[in-house]
């Protein structure tokens, strides 16, 4: 059975759920930090180390500036009421994209940066205003500064992902089979599962279930 290590979600259709359910695209973003709770509990049982969730990208700025408000405030909200809890459960709390929001939302993101770093059980990499093509040119910008042979081992030093290993598995959830700028370098060899459920109804059960495949596909990595 294959190990894993490290699980990437694409958190799809939250929107399209709450346009369906709740005639509210917001209702279901709401919706859909219920069942992050959920995939974080069952990857904790799971015993996996590392859970990346995409939650916003640096082309979600051409979304409705009210939808991009609520969102915020969720993640705000959830910070302020729920940090105490993951740091109780020893889960880390990483940021991976750039911090350009609000001094209140920059601050309570760097708050539970540093109140969880030490944190051992799991470590959550939260994908905020994050471009994967964005984080290869600045590495590659980096790289050359440095003065290094650029190679793969020297670039992987200045990805945000630095000193964490690449995903094992990648999951999208709401019927998109695409990676929309997401960890492009990071997912060369990963084992990808397109689900069509929106991110709100996916449940524990699909995750296991989904889980229990990755665990028994035959991983070649190039190799016979």
């Amino acid at each position: 059975m294959n190990p894993l290590n490290h699980v990437a979600i694409i958190m799809d259709g939250n929107g399209r759920w709450g346009l369906k359910n709740k005639n509210s695209r917001n209702a279901g973003h709401k919706a859909g930090l219920n069942t992050v709770e959920k995939i974080i509990k069952e990857t904790i049982k799971n015993k996996i180390q590392f859970l990346t969730l995409y939650a916003f990208s640096t082309e979600n700025w051409k979304r409705p500036k009210k939808e991009i408000n609520y969102l915020f405030t969720l993640l705000e909200n959830f910070l302020v009421n729920r940090i105490e809890d993951l740091h109780k459960q020893n889960i880390k709390l990483k940021i991976l994209g750039l911090k350009n929001f609000s001094k209140r939302l920059n601050k309570l993101l760097n708050l539970a940066e540093k109140k969880t770093y030490k944190n051992k059980k799991l470590q959550i990499n939260l994908a905020l205003n994050y471009g994967s093509k964005y984080e290869i040119i600045n590495a590659l910008k980096n790289l050359k500064k440095s003065k290094g042979k650029i190679n793969e081992r020297n670039l992987t030093k200045f990805l945000l992902t630095k000193n964490i290993p690449d995903p094992d598995l990648l999951i999208r959830t709401g019927n998109t089979k695409r990676l929309s700028n997401f960890l492009l370098w990071q997912l060369a060899y990963s084992e990808i599962f397109f689900e069509k459920k929106l991110w709100p109804d996916f449940k524990e059960k699909d995750y296991n279930k989904i889980i229990k495949k990755f665990k028994n596909i035959k991983r070649n990595f190039g190799k016979i």
